[in-house]
């Protein structure tokens, strides 16, 4: 049997799930189930079957993130590929597949959305395992989930009735619940999982076949690469001109190789807070609450609080999503319609839209505490041995107290060691670098104040981590 080499994608954007999810912290990094994040399970549950580390492809935006999460479970990536702007899932495994020939391969890719939740990981490996020999010998294999309910936010796929692996012979895209329901009821249809597992040359000769454009594309955009740090940088101007297209759409409804096997092993996308309140074992009420939650004489609830007391009382079939920064309620038939929210926000101009109210930094995070006129609180943690750039403000100036830990301080010229209960002020214009010398986070609280106070007030003079001079 070929070698496997998994396929992480982890480009995807994510706006069901706000507020908890957002675009500049997605799905695919929340903690929903269980101690590690969603992209740290999809490489937990199948590294024992994963001959090589996997190939992630993942959004420019969210590498060093994405590089945090897999340092965490002990893993560094056999290529971590980095897409300018999302389109979608054929190009991102095209590359995947071109980087398998670059490191002279030609493996079984086991290509995994990395936002997925899989309970039973033992049957999933099976299925991967009854799987390898039918990939070896060319076939194009996808993975079907047995419906349980007539769900409208999933794709289905019909095959044959019947174990085993069988020909495709439908793809179909999210339903409307009338249709969903004849599905469910024929047998003939499972939910697309959107996970495969196919050889790499297998899989560029049917793109070649159906969509040469794409390939030839994706081809020169990782031909003209640049590698920074542990990253492959995709060339933007070449990759932004391939046309957005999934895996199913460019080859999978066309091809004749395409063969699909059911998997029993509690799959789900978690693509709405509904699939959430499905997948967390309500309680004999109905009610799934997480965070700090008092309900009473509710029903078939999902009540989540990331950060404060929410009590809930005589409700049924709503949604309650508590951050810092946001509150969600609707009903829960209603929960595949967030999205439209999100697009609202965006069209407002709302950073709630966007971004969290802790920013995740490749050197730590920073977390807004308050906003007013002319200044910004924030708290500021530095990771042990990390260290911001070497930078300028134009239009403010920052005061720092130390909290815990212990801060070199460059300014200009001059540097000093501060431990907690000690301050700093930093005048407009001049260079400064703050640094964690210490083997423990480092927490400042930072007042900024002036009359300008967005991110992008930053000369960059050093930094370690490979940003350009006016990205954040």
């Amino acid at each position: 049997m070929s070698l496997i080499i998994p396929v992480i994608l982890a480009g995807g954007a994510g706006t069901r799930l706000w507020p908890l999810s957002r675009e500049a912290y997605p799905k695919q990094f929340l903690t929903l189930a269980g101690e590690h994040s969603l992209l740290q399970q999809t490489w937990l549950r199948i590294a024992e079957l994963a001959d090589r580390p996997p190939i992630v492809v993942a959004s420019e935006a969210h590498r060093f993130i994405v590089s945090e999460h897999l340092r965490q479970v002990n893993v560094t990536p056999s290529a971590l590929l980095l897409e300018p702007s999302g389109r979608n899932t054929a190009p991102a495994v095209a590359v995947a597949a071109l980087q398998a020939f670059e490191m002279g391969l030609d493996p079984l890719l086991l290509v995994l959305p990395s936002d997925h939740l899989i309970e039973d990981t033992y049957q999933f490996a099976e299925a991967v395992k009854r799987a390898a020999d039918a990939a070896d010998e060319g076939k194009l294999v996808t993975f079907g989930v047995k419906p349980t309910h007539p769900e409208t936010g999933y794709g289905y796929i019909k095959r044959h009735l019947g174990g085993g692996i069988s020909p495709v012979e439908l793809f179909v895209e999210k339903p409307g619940i009338e249709l969903a329901q004849e599905y469910v009821n024929s047998g003939h249809y499972v939910w697309n999982s959107g996970i495969f597992l196919f050889k790499a040359s297998a899989y560029l000769a049917e793109l070649r076949k159906y969509r040469p454009d794409i390939l030839a594309l994706c081809y020169e955009a990782l031909k003209q690469s640049s590698v920074d740090l542990d990253f492959i940088r995709l060339d933007r101007e070449l990759f932004e001109k391939i046309p957005a297209i999934s895996v199913d759409y460019a080859v999978m409804e066309k091809t004749a190789k395409a063969v699909v096997l059911d998997i029993d092993a509690g799959w789900s996308d978690i693509g709405s807070w509904d699939s959430l309140w499905e997948t967390s074992h309500p309680d004999a009420d109905g009610n799934v609450n997480i965070g700090e939650v008092i309900s009473k004489d509710c029903t078939n609830m999902l009540t989540l609080s990331e950060s404060r007391l929410v009590a809930t009382l005589g409700l049924d079939d709503i949604i309650v999503v508590d951050t810092v920064d946001a509150l969600l309620v609707a009903h829960r038939s209603r929960s595949q319609d967030i999205k439209q929210i999100v697009a609202d926000l965006k069209k407002c101009g709302h950073a709630e839209s966007t971004d969290h109210r802790k920013v995740y930094r490749p050197w730590g995070t920073y977390e807004l505490i308050m906003k007013g006129l002319n200044f910004i609180v924030k708290k500021i943690m530095v990771k042990p041995g990390a260290s911001l750039s070497m930078q300028m403000h134009q239009h403010r100036s920052e005061h720092w107290v130390v909290v815990v830990g212990a801060a070199q301080i460059t300014k200009d010229d001059t540097v000093q060691v501060l431990h907690a209960n000690e301050s700093l002020y930093i005048p407009v214009g001049v260079r400064h670098r703050l640094a964690n010398i210490g083997t423990s986070p480092l927490e400042v609280i930072e007042v900024q104040s002036g009359a300008y106070l967005e991110e992008d007030d930053i000369i960059r003079f050093d930094d370690a981590y490979g940003r350009v001079p006016d990205e954040v």
